[in-house]
């Protein structure tokens, strides 16, 4: 609980945040009788632990069991589409969102996938509250992806056209951002002028000025250590913020990635070597790059691997050398500080928002429950085989 662990405790919760945690709180005599809507979930002898964060994913844009009608993470049709938003094509009536829930993963950075050298823009949200997407969002939008090697370059070079090599998505990519900063420069000078609007607005550039302010980041999907490097000499070039998404060959080079100052989003391992650049995939990536200084998360990157297998997939990670610690840190507070939304998710925190995951053991252990899971101090799943029912208070 934000550096703090209790063996037993209470936390209050008030309006959907966390408005106390201790040792005891004496919740009767404070609600009783102004407050006798007040509940009390007594969950003693389990683990409570802040909601779980999937930190990339494709959840809702991908759709289970719907195959090309629910798959809309790609729009295959250009290679550079920063304008695009996964919150215009995320379901939230997904299947898999349900999944999520029942194991304890409460919040979500999803978006397009990297078949695009630029595919657009990914989303911070909750996982359950609403059937109106709008209503889940934390952050939007959250970072602005990017892709480099196979999958941009087999896909428009199987078209016979550009990008069919990774000097093309290279050069795309700059491209790009040479025309988006020059836009951004010229824009940000002429309000400080006060003439901003002799800055004709392009909605096709506007959407990387918050990549530019470093408000967000660019989402580098990146597997071979080539193509990490391109990443970072880009990043250097243009003096922006990113995140490298998937790196798996980043324990081969992780004292270059610690240097580089940016965090890595790990994964998903928990699958098949089904390309060439991923040949030299290991769940102890994680736990390299983490012992190396490099700030990290662990992704199931669904639908590739489910989502509910994020707590194994770090449990994974913890055994083969990421710790049990930093595992639980991969999918909570560090994959909030990355997704960069830590001030509302995360930890259990006094101010933060109510997201709870409560557990009958370690949810990296394979013969964990999830008994229940609780956002914005709603109980949105409740496992029936417990007897962990919530109780009024009269």
């Amino acid at each position: 609980m934000n550096g703090i662990h209790y063996e037993c405790g209470d936390i209050l919760i008030e309006q959907g945040k966390i408005k106390e945690i201790a040792s005891h709180i004496a919740v009767s005599e404070m609600y009783h009788p102004k407050h006798i809507d007040a509940n009390v979930w007594d969950i003693s002898g389990y683990t409570v632990l802040p909601g779980i964060i999937e930190a990339h994913c494709h959840i809702g844009i991908t759709e289970e069991r719907k195959g090309i009608e629910g798959d809309d993470c790609n729009e295959s049709t250009n290679p550079v589409t920063p304008y695009l938003r996964g919150l215009d094509a995320i379901n939230p009536l997904d299947a898999a969102f349900s999944k999520a829930v029942k194991a304890g993963i409460t919040s979500v950075m999803a978006g397009p996938g990297s078949s695009n050298v630029v595919g657009g823009q990914f989303v911070f949200m909750k996982t359950a509250g609403s059937r109106k997407i709008d209503d889940l969002v934390i952050l939007q939008p959250a970072a602005m992806k990017a892709a480099f090697g196979e999958n941009p370059k087999t896909l428009y070079g199987g078209k016979n056209s550009m990008p069919c090599s990774r000097m093309g998505i290279a050069a795309m990519l700059r491209e790009e951002l040479s025309h988006a900063q020059e836009y951004w420069q010229k824009t940000k000078h002429a309000h400080l002028l006060g003439i901003s609007s002799s800055v004709p607005y392009d909605f096709r550039l506007a959407c990387w000025i918050p990549v530019f302010e470093k408000e967000i980041p660019m989402k580098c999907h990146v597997h071979r250590a080539d193509d990490i490097f391109t990443a970072l000499r880009i990043a250097k070039e243009f003096d922006l913020d990113i995140t490298l998404d998937h790196c798996t060959e980043g324990h081969l080079i992780a004292d270059e990635i610690k240097a580089s100052g940016f965090p890595a989003i790990v994964g998903p391992d928990f699958t098949s070597r089904n390309k060439i650049e991923t040949e030299n995939m290991a769940f102890k990536t994680a736990g390299i790059l983490s012992k190396a200084g490099v700030p990290i998360a662990v992704t199931t990157d669904h639908p590739v691997s489910l989502i509910q297998s994020l707590p194994l997939c770090a449990g994974l990670a913890a055994k083969n050398g990421l710790g049990m610690e930093e595992g639980l840190k991969a999918i909570t507070i560090n994959a909030a500080k990355i997704c960069r939304v830590e001030h509302r998710v995360g930890s259990l925190a006094v101010g933060k928002d109510a997201d709870i995951a409560i557990f009958d053991g370690n949810p990296m252990n394979l013969f964990t429950h999830c008994v229940g899971t609780i956002i914005d101090g709603k109980i949105v799943y409740r496992n029936e085989r417990t007897h962990t029912a919530p109780t009024r208070i009269l």
